[in-house]
């Protein structure tokens, strides 16, 4: 009678172990650009100060790694399978995580928290959360027309004009942006330029660096928008 060969659990160790903590893979998470799969906390970490695969060191994405993981929930299940008792130091882990926060922030809840200042990037992203989560971008906003150019009208240029905020930004809200510190009328309007092209008033930061900044071969940053008056060629 034939006998089965018994599998250890050593022998599957390179399959469901993380190559960043050497421990087995929890919350997995696979890069969709060559399916290499790390634990969540360990990627996420690693994401922060590189957009490069630990492992083979392809480029995830130019400007949000992030956006390229997926959660593998078979392999998550074929893990706890594996390893007896996994899943529950894991979930009483995650328990006591929740539970130090909770009595951190209820002792902070009880201090009083000073007024926050409002900052000019708060303005670019509009929400409560004011977009933080979203993938950032550094931006110098230069004026184009300080020396009256051609109409003999000019601008003042802002004092600070380097700013930082959600790569979901759109030019409609940069010219209010521009509009609001300039102290402009409220009928004035504005043209905003990447590289000497207009840029409309839908397009977002994201969609003009990968299309009018990065692909002229200026990788660099922060990406350069101009603002002038507007121009009507109607007339021209």
């Amino acid at each position: 009678m034939a006998t089965g060969r018994r599998t250890r659990l050593r022998d599957f160790n390179p399959f469901i172990m993380c190559s960043l903590c050497r421990g087995y893979l929890v919350k997995p998470l696979a890069v969709t650009e060559c399916l290499h799969t790390f634990c969540k906390s360990c990627i996420v970490q690693h994401f922060e100060e590189s957009n490069e695969c630990p492992r083979c060191g392809i480029q995830v994405h130019e400007t949000n790694p992030l956006e390229m993981l997926r959660q593998d929930k078979t392999l998550e299940g074929i893990i706890f399978k594996l390893v007896p008792g996994l899943k529950e130091r894991e979930e009483k882990k995650e328990k006591e995580f929740w539970k130090t926060q909770s009595l951190h922030n209820s002792r902070e809840d009880d201090e009083p928290k000073p007024k926050r200042e409002r900052r000019d990037n708060d303005f670019l992203c509009g929400n409560e959360d004011f977009h933080r989560s979203d993938p950032q971008i550094a931006i110098c906003l230069d004026c184009l027309w300080q020396n009256g150019q051609a109409s003999g009208e000019s601008m003042q240029s802002l004092m600070k004009k380097f700013i930082r905020c959600s790569s979901r930004v759109t030019v409609g809200t940069i010219k209010k942006f521009l509009s609001l510190k300039l102290q402009l009328p409220s009928n004035y309007e504005l043209d905003v330029l990447c590289n000497g092209e207009i840029m409309g008033k839908d397009h977002t930061m994201e969609f003009i660096y990968m299309t009018r900044w990065r692909l002229r071969g200026t990788n660099t940053f922060p990406m350069i928008l101009q603002y002038r008056p507007k121009i009507d060629f109607s007339y021209l």
